[in-house]
């Protein structure tokens, strides 16, 4: 068997109405895993993606705005069975130079990003670490966990707060048989990048930075999940993986 054979193994992906969350759920389940899908719209087009492959879907709907849903989607997942993966991916963001950043558009983006994410892992934790089978948890982070970017503020501190707790889960959860791992996506087309992209500007000076010379799309990420859902990740910890098309080596 392959070690990246996902056969058997269930993954929730949270955001995966759309965009990168989409991809990974789409990768996950072509490497044979069940997939929940957590979102606040439509999934049918990830549904059909997902069974046209042969895996089974569940949807479940939530606003990860807060913590409310937190325990539903929980009991709502694993209703039909063990979640093994959980991929952190729904995250939002909000635009506007610091010194006219708001309270409100700080406290969303880190609510969603940052808290909610820290929430739903501890909760699967306590599960896994119950029951002694471990688990898999992907963070999807940034190239903001490593660098400071622009007019993004709360953005900027979720995503460098998202690398940090994966490092400190990682140290915690390894000898729990949990690995705890990051993916970074550099710049891909996605709703979030959609005023970038149409910023004339912007768009050019992104490009002229990305050795391999394009935006990324969804679905080259999707590769980076199943490595670290795999057995082929089994003692990969802590790590926060760029797919950023070389971005960071310029």
């Amino acid at each position: 068997m392959s070690p990246f054979d996902l056969s058997g193994k269930r993954a929730l992906v949270t955001g995966a109405n759309t965009g990168l969350g989409q991809a990974i759920a789409f990768a996950l389940a072509g490497a044979g895993a069940d997939i929940v899908a957590v979102g606040r719209s439509s999934m049918e087009e990830t549904r059909r993606g997902v069974t046209d492959v042969g895996s089974s879907f569940v949807e479940v709907q939530a606003d990860l705005g807060s913590l409310e849903p937190v325990e539903r989607i929980v009991a709502e997942a694993t209703a039909g069975g063990r979640v093994d993966i959980l991929v952190n991916n729904a995250g939002i963001i909000r635009r506007a130079d610091a010194i006219d950043f708001t309270e409100a558009d700080w406290d969303a983006v880190m609510d969603v990003n940052l808290k909610s994410a820290f929430f739903l892992t501890q909760a699967f934790a306590r599960g896994w670490i119950a029951d002694g089978q471990g688990g898999k948890v992907i963070n999807i982070a940034s190239l903001l966990s490593f660098q400071g970017g622009i007019r993004i503020p709360s953005y900027t501190a979720s995503k460098s707060g998202l690398a940090g707790l994966t490092r400190l889960l990682a140290c915690e959860w390894a000898g729990r048989g949990i690995n705890v791992n990051a993916i970074a996506p550099g710049y891909f087309v996605t709703n979030n990048t959609q005023a970038l992209r149409e910023d004339p500007k912007r768009n050019a000076d992104i490009l002229a930075r990305i050795p391999a010379g394009h935006w990324g799309q969804p679905s080259e990420l999707g590769g980076a999940a199943v490595f670290l859902a795999s057995s082929a990740a089994s003692y990969v910890h802590g790590v926060v993986l760029p797919v950023d098309g070389g971005w960071l080596a310029r």
